[in-house]
């Protein structure tokens, strides 16, 4: 299982709006979540989805990478609080307001999905198939008695 990360530091946002953007595509496939960020009205998704095209091409570069794009998903993603920049703003009265420019630090992680190896064996499908025949069955005949229940 192959892994990369890409960071963009300082991004002039809070890292309370960047994290509602983080929480729409984390745990999806990387060409979902790309699509979603396109969509998202939030002006943070497109540095989300920079970063993510970048955690992408680290990934591209690693050496055990099996080329396959579409098993890619987004492991982690997250906002961190940034450098805070203090302004002052005048008030009335001589009276002055701390304005708070806040920034954030942007992490995506990318993993690749693990091939799924269908196992190979004649004893296994038998005794599998008479079990899953067994449960539909009962199934069924449950199904059918709810029925006569309702009607009734």
């Amino acid at each position: 299982m192959i892994e990369a990360r890409a960071t963009a530091r300082g991004v002039r946002t809070s890292a309370q709006k960047a994290g509602l953007v983080c929480d729409l595509i984390r745990g999806k496939n990387v060409n979902q979540a790309l699509a979603t960020l396109q969509f998202t009205r939030k002006m943070i998704a497109r540095e989300i989805a920079k970063v993510l095209r970048s955690a992408v091409a680290n990934l591209q570069q690693k050496e055990g990478f099996g080329g396959d794009i579409d098993r890619l998903y987004v492991a982690e993603c997250f906002a961190n609080q940034g450098m805070s920049m203090k302004r002052v703003r005048p008030a009335p009265m001589g009276r002055a307001f701390r304005v708070v420019k806040r920034s954030a630090h942007l992490t995506v992680r990318v993993v690749e999905r693990p091939l799924a190896i269908a196992s190979v064996g004649t004893e296994g499908k038998a005794a599998s198939g008479a079990s899953t025949r067994a449960k539909t069955g009962g199934a069924a005949k449950a199904a059918r008695g709810k029925k006569a229940a309702a009607t009734a």
